[in-house]
């Protein structure tokens, strides 16, 4: 696709969504198209200009979920053991069909695993059974695909054991957590990538059995939505929403270890990053080492279904910028700021992004694996 189409595309991004919609997509890439046409100034139009964001917020209740929460809101399942002394962690997932709010007046008819995108974020010991419960409420077949070992009946592909689950119909997955690492769970039904990009994925964390060191730890999906559904996206996003951490930046406190587990679930594009300014991090790929596969670097790309754990500290308070290190995504949603603080400033921080210490206390108690220092 040339450039020319795809500005004529960003253009439009509204087309088909109501004109709110439209008005503000329009607004939002005209100002991308005049600093692209401007050679002038195109080393000058950083991702920090603030014509080049969404304009707007949107209210996480009339969504249902709040891409701040998602950042620390791990599902540990109902936890029992079995006879064995094995631990049974067993989750309910259903499917569903809602609209959601992805910009400020953009409204994306979404698929999802309990009513969010992306679904619950499945947090477990490496060894622990998973039993998942899945009902399909929707209206079309789904499956659930989980990226680790198990047999091929609980694969989720069409035609291998249970294969599709039809509308109205249920099924249970169960297998062992195995490898650790930083996973992820997909619908696997076809067209598979209307039923991915659709909003039906999630985060899949096993810890392993020995532990991490402690952290601050978030879980961010690189998600995006083709809003007008030619085969390419118009919004991009961490956790869903556009721009949202620009709205609210995340608190940290200086000197911290800060612990991201990162997934790219994108359609469409081959490629997304994430570039972290004023800092570098460790990189464990896939989350399956306790060592590093990168040292030192501020920039990772992902192809789809890739994903890693980031490592870092913040040596200075202030606002520190994270986005895609391709420029069209970050001024189409994929941008956001941390906010560093010292540890005295830190009850305001949370506050001016609405949240309180049950947030604080779920980023730095996520590890199924208690760690003694």
């Amino acid at each position: 696709m040339s450039d020319q189409s795809n500005l004529t595309r960003r253009k439009f991004i509204g087309i088909g969504l109501g004109a709110t919609a439209g008005l503000v997509g329009a607004g939002l890439v005209q100002q991308g198209a005049r600093a692209q046409d401007d050679d002038q100034h195109s080393n000058h139009m950083t991702m920090t200009h603030p014509m080049q964001m969404l304009m707007g917020k949107v209210d996480p209740a009339n969504n249902g979920f709040d891409p701040m929460q998602m950042l620390v809101d791990w599902d540990f399942g109902k936890v029992s053991q079995l006879p064995s002394g094995q631990t049974l962690r067993e989750y309910d997932f259903s499917a569903g069909e809602h609209e959601i709010e992805i910009a400020p007046g953009i409204f994306f008819p979404a698929w999802s695993y309990n009513g969010r995108v992306p679904g619950p974020s499945i947090r477990c010991t490496e060894g622990d059974r998973i039993r998942v419960n899945f009902s399909n409420f929707g209206t079309h077949p789904h499956t659930i695909h989980f990226h680790g070992f198990h047999t091929s009946e609980m694969d989720g592909v069409p035609g291998i054991g249970r294969g599709e689950i039809a509308p109205g119909e249920s099924f249970t997955y169960e297998f062992d957590a195995d490898p650790f690492g930083c996973h992820l769970y997909h619908c696997h039904a076809t067209p598979l990538k209307r039923h991915i990009h659709k909003g039906m994925y999630g985060a899949f964390i096993i810890d392993p059995k020995v532990g991490r060191p402690p952290a601050r730890e978030f879980m961010m999906m690189m998600n995006a939505f083709d809003t007008n559904f030619d085969g390419g996206n118009e919004i991009y996003a961490v956790n869903t929403v556009g721009h949202e951490f620009m709205h609210r930046p995340i608190p940290v406190k200086v000197g911290e270890t800060i612990r991201i587990y990162l997934i790219n679930i994108i359609e469409f594009d081959l490629i997304n990053s994430f570039h972290l300014h004023a800092n570098f991090f460790d990189y464990y790929d896939h989350g399956t080492t306790l060592q590093p596969t990168l040292h030192l670097v501020d920039t990772i790309m992902q192809a789809q279904g890739q994903r890693g754990i980031l490592e870092f500290k913040f040596r200075w308070p202030g606002q520190f910028m994270f986005h895609a290190h391709i420029s069209e995504f970050a001024e189409l949603g994929w941008m956001g700021l941390f906010n560093a603080v010292e540890p005295d400033k830190f009850a305001e921080a949370l506050a001016q992004v609405g949240v309180d210490d049950a947030w604080d206390k779920k980023g730095t108690s996520g590890s199924t694996v208690e760690v003694k220092l």
